[in-house]
């Protein structure tokens, strides 16, 4: 019998008020059940909090250094538990064995990079413009902090969140996708193990019910979202209204540009890899592939040849090149444009149905799909997918390959391959991406760069780096006057 799982609240392992589950079966095999999973409601958000609010009086006046140091031993632990981890996340969500290693070692060094920050979160301190006077800014923690992360990086992109907040001395309140919610589940436990005070880190399972009271909760100041642009845009609403603080990272439509003097073998890699790595369900996946006139038939030919190749399963299998896509509906999502492509009159190249074969029979799996002569401006050339479908874009020159990048509403991720410094150079200027890659694929973001975009894809708030730890806090700016007399700004500055 699979195990039945519950939410963290104020240190205990709890079940849900609702008495209400959900099923988590493995993408790749749907016989498979991992378990079932609390169904939370508003009931059980509202428990989260007041624990939160609680554990947040207490931790925040933990010293940094020292809340770093619990993060130090996180990272210790996941370091230790990273295949167990890995296989975890492969079997929840379906992304290859290599793809979720690495979403743990992202999560594994947002850890260390957030423990040192322990001992830096730095403000300011400047010269008062009075005599005998004093002036910094120091930065503080805010209160508590509503996470609501997606499937596609069950430990990265919680990580990217929780561990900045917590750093900075916030409360967390966690709500993950209810399609990979053991993972999230492993990690909890794993702050446990280290060291996280009771009533610090709350874990709460669930749907749009939990997720929206979460976000509409007045004992709630930040939220941060990361999901679609349409869920995104009500959150903003609701969080705009409510004067919180919201971090919203959201669609993309990224594009990798291949110049005609662009090293082909290199740019072939990055497609594929940019394209169908996570079974294209990445914010940062190619979506489309915008190529020079005089290389597009050779590059298209050599892409069509190695995408037909990949091939799918599960992907703890060794010759699994692309796993399943979450669940079904995100493959009727798929299926639908590629009909789209069909009446929009693009050339389905390769792909465009689900695979044969004992391999796939019991999972949503989807051939890797290319559509070629896609029109600027058309549904597959501006919509985000979030499959394994490259739309294939020709163009004559470096100017119009700018403005078929900048034509979208979306602004993450893009890149370029070029042999041309010059090129290169420009298109760091020119393209309106929150990223730009230069001779590599539109994915492979780093831990300690911020992360994120422009125009629909967020609101100009940053994942990772040190730009998040600004996010998590806020500047108190402190006055010490030792003059013994009263001293007037603007008034007495210049009386000598």
């Amino acid at each position: 019998m699979a195990k039945t799982f519950k939410n963290y609240i104020a240190g205990k392992w709890v079940a849900p008020t609702t008495g209400r589950y959900l099923e988590n079966r493995n993408p790749a095999d749907t016989t498979d059940l991992i378990g079932r999973f609390p169904l939370s409601g508003a009931a059980d958000i509202d428990a989260a909090v007041r624990s939160a609010q609680d554990g947040f009086e207490r931790w925040s006046r933990m010293p940094a250094p020292l809340r770093g140091d619990i993060l130090r031993n996180v990272g210790d632990i996941m370091s230790a538990r990273k295949d167990e981890l890995s296989d975890a996340m492969t079997r929840e969500m379906g992304k290859v064995l290599a793809e979720t290693s690495g979403d743990v070692q992202e999560g594994i060094d947002t850890a260390y990079y957030a423990a040192t920050e322990g001992r830096r979160l730095f403000g300011h301190t400047v010269p008062s413009e009075l005599r005998q006077k004093w002036a910094m800014s120091v930065r503080r923690p805010i209160g508590v902090c509503g996470l609501i992360t997606p499937f596609n990086f069950p430990m990265a992109i919680p990580t990217w969140k929780m561990f900045p907040a917590l750093l900075c001395g916030n409360s967390v309140v966690l709500k993950p996708s209810e399609d990979v919610p053991h993972s999230s589940h492993l990690l909890v436990e794993i702050l446990i193990e280290a060291g996280i005070p009771e009533g610090v880190l709350q874990l709460v399972h669930g749907g749009e019910e939990a997720g929206k009271r979460l976000v509409e909760h007045p004992g709630v100041p930040v939220i941060s979202f990361t999901g679609s642009t349409d869920t995104g845009s009500k959150i903003g609403e609701v969080c705009g209204r409510m004067h919180k603080r919201l971090s919203l990272e959201m669609g993309g439509k990224n594009a990798q540009i291949v110049m005609d003097d662009a090293d082909l073998d290199l740019a072939l890699e990055g497609v594929l890899w940019g394209a169908f790595g996570t079974t294209g369900q990445r914010c940062t996946a190619t979506s489309r592939l915008i190529v020079h006139r005089k290389v597009h038939d050779k590059l298209l030919a050599r892409v069509e040849e190695a995408a037909a190749k990949l091939v799918l399963g599960d992907g703890r299998q060794t010759k699994t090149q692309v796993g399943p896509l979450i669940h079904e509906a995100a493959r009727e999502k798929v299926e639908r444009y590629v009909e789209i492509g069909a009446e929009q009159g693009a050339e389905l190249v390769t792909g465009g149905a689900r695979p044969r074969g004992s391999r796939t029979s019991d999972g949503y799996f989807y051939k890797p799909t290319i559509f070629a002569g896609v029109k600027p401006g058309s549904r597959l050339a501006v919509e985000e997918i979030f499959g394994p479908v490259l739309s294939v874009i020709k163009v004559g020159s470096y100017e119009q390959a700018v403005k078929v990048n900048n034509e979208v509403k979306y602004g993450l991720s893009s890149s370029i391959y070029t042999s041309n410094v010059n090129t290169a150079f420009s298109a760091l200027e020119d393209l309106q991406n929150g990223i730009t890659y230069v001779n590599a694929p539109t994915i492979g973001a780093e831990a300690h760069l911020p992360f994120g975009g422009v125009k629909q894809t967020g609101n100009g708030h940053r994942e990772g780096g040190w730009e998040v730890f600004e996010f998590y806090s806020e500047t108190k700016v402190c006055y010490v006057d030792f003059s013994g007399t009263l001293q007037r700004a603007q008034l007495d500055t210049y009386d000598v």
